[in-house]
């Protein structure tokens, strides 16, 4: 699992770990975007899959994932790895996209390195999409890291004026990304873009890794 596909920045202020969602790998477009986005922002990327759909692209069978708290050892072994890899440089943040954030808020609820600064989630799925009521906050309640969340405000696993109605820890600072879906996405007439929205998402990634130093 620490076969890492980096996406550098020139003058890095920290790296970023990044996990993939349950059904998209590393170098999905979105985390391209993301990656790209990021290090533009002074965040050096190190993307990485967990074992299953490591699997897929081998064989390119696809595999369900598994339960998200199976892939908390996993995880911690690669931010181990991770630190030790001389283009980690600064201050590390772990995240991911959808079912990656939430295993890395799994992960920022044990102990961990010193270097470990906090967690950032690109689109929580705070429920399964149609079950408003199958609610994910256990993550968030037990980090013992600052988290930064970056939810679409349409996303269909948790939007806005669903989550605004949440009991939030007070350790978690939400980011709303305009008319975005759980892709970041916004509607066609929405004056918002993607591209747009995912360099917001970056720019607030590293104000909130700049806070935390």
């Amino acid at each position: 699992m620490n076969d890492f596909l980096w996406t550098e920045a020139a003058d890095p202020i920290g790296t970023m770990l990044l996990a993939h969602g349950s059904g998209a790998a590393m170098d999905s477009p979105f985390l391209e975007k993301l990656a790209a986005a990021l290090a533009g922002e002074g965040l050096s990327v190190a993307r990485f899959e967990f074992p299953y759909m490591a699997l897929r692209r081998k064989d390119g069978r696809r595999r369900p994932p598994p339960k998200a708290e199976t892939l908390v050892d996993g995880f911690r072994a690669t931010i181990e790895a991770v630190l030790a890899d001389p283009r980690c440089v600064g201050r590390l943040l772990i995240g991911g996209k959808s079912m990656g954030g939430r295993v890395s808020a799994m992960v920022g609820g044990t102990e961990l390195p010193e270097r470990v600064a906090g967690v950032v989630a690109y689109g929580y799925p705070f429920h399964p999409p149609g079950q408003p009521d199958e609610l994910r906050l256990a993550p968030l309640e037990g980090l013992r890291l600052p988290a930064l969340v970056l939810q679409g405000e349409r996303d269909e696993f948790g939007a806005r004026a669903e989550v605004e109605g949440y009991a939030i820890p007070s350790g978690v600072t939400i980011e709303y990304i305009e008319d975005g879906s759980h892709d970041f996405g916004p509607r066609g007439q929405s004056p918002a873009t993607l591209k747009g929205n995912i360099l917001h998402a970056a720019q607030l990634t590293a104000t909130f890794l700049r806070r935390l130093a």
